[in-house]
């Protein structure tokens, strides 16, 4: 800051410029800042018209960037505002109180808004949609989806294309609201949209974009399954399922589970029903070879998300609202991938498959411009 005054005045620090009439310096005054250490006592400079405007340190601002920048990071990696509190005053023996962690962390809604906003590819080989449930106090404590895609572009990244707020009655109308807001900000086409049987989905996908293939999470399906079955069957229900999963075709497929069905209809009737109703979104996949079935059958893409996601929120209980909510997911996936590690692993991950997607879609991959 003395290196800011003397740039503003236009002479050092006892130059004898400095009396020639003009502004000059005027003593300093003490303040007291909050940084990554901890509480620093300053002097700022001053001059005598009152003109200095420090930058390094701005008028009225009580805390460094850094400061900013560690509230963010630990409300991303699942600390409330309390948590947070308490951490600053035993680490760094700051007084924070949480209505100013809550400012802090209100600043990434701009952020927010923006990314949520921003411009798309126009082709996306594979996109995952799934659903976290948060709890929201809106009047009484409710649980509520909030969606997220996820995609994996032709360069083989992940990229998130979004996070909306559902109310519950996720119908065909909210799906075909989001899906069209991802194709109005430019994705003109989706390979593959794998999903967990999301009512209104897959119509809401085929007026979006009638070329792409629905297909319903594997994993989430076998899932699904356990919820109805006793935890002492968990191993053979999922080794008689494996054989359906895993056919060469629909028709062996459809006879495999003709075989689970005679050994476990009677027990679990509603594992059967399931696995009917999802049958038509199920399929697809076994037209297809081994490379794109490993995507199917393997959420890592989205799970690795989830989990993260799910610490946050859980640390949180319930939030205030929507608003608050979002924004604590929206911290999570921007903290995913701080180093870049697991932006080349994905990269080299994908090859196979974006070579099998070249080679089944061909020319939808790399459309060539009319």
């Amino acid at each position: 800051m003395d290196g800011e005054i003397t740039d503003h005045l236009g002479y050092d620090k006892g130059d004898p410029a400095g009396k020639n009439g003009r502004n000059s310096r005027n003593g300093a005054r003490s303040k007291t800042v909050l940084t990554e250490v901890g509480p620093v006592d300053i002097t700022v400079p001053r001059d005598r018209d009152g003109s200095f405007e420090p930058q390094i340190v701005k008028k009225r601002q009580r805390r460094l960037t850094g400061v900013e920048d560690m509230v963010i990071s630990l409300s991303a990696k699942g600390l409330t505002t309390g948590e947070i509190q308490a951490h600053l005053a035993e680490v760094y023996g700051a007084d924070v109180s949480r209505q100013t962690i809550s400012t802090i962390t209100d600043k990434v809604l701009d952020a927010m808004g923006e990314w949520q906003n921003r411009p798309l590819d126009p082709v996306y080989p594979v996109i995952f949609l799934d659903a976290i449930h948060v709890k929201i106090r809106d009047g009484k404590v409710a649980n509520r989806p909030v969606y997220v895609a996820l995609a994996v572009t032709v360069d083989g990244t992940r990229d998130i294309l979004g996070l909306w707020a559902g109310d519950g009655g996720e119908g065909a109308k909210f799906w075909l609201s989001v899906l069209t807001e991802l194709k109005n900000r430019g994705v003109a086409d989706a390979l593959m949209v794998v999903c967990d049987g999301l009512k209104g989905l897959p119509d809401a996908i085929g007026q979006t974009w009638p070329l792409a293939v629905v297909q319903t999470c594997v994993i989430h399906l076998l899932r699904n399954s356990f919820r109805y079955a006793g935890r002492q069957h968990y191993d053979a229900i999922a080794k008689a399922l494996r054989p359906v999963y895993t056919a060469p075709t629909e028709a062996a497929a459809k006879a495999r589970f003709a075989e689970f069905t005679e050994a476990w209809g009677d027990r679990y009737p509603a594992i059967v029903r399931l696995w009917n109703n999802a049958w038509a979104e199920f399929v697809p996949f076994l037209a297809f070879d081994v490379e794109i079935r490993k995507i199917v059958c393997s959420t890592n893409a989205i799970e690795s998300v989830n989990a993260r996601i799910r610490r946050a929120v859980r640390a949180r209980g319930h939030f205030p609202n929507e608003t608050a909510a979002l924004k604590c997911v929206y911290l999570a996936i921007m903290s995913l991938d701080p180093t870049g590690t697991g932006r080349r692993r994905w990269a080299i991950r994908w090859k196979p498959a974006l070579n099998a997607f070249e080679m089944t879609f061909e020319g939808r991959l790399n459309p060539t411009p009319n």
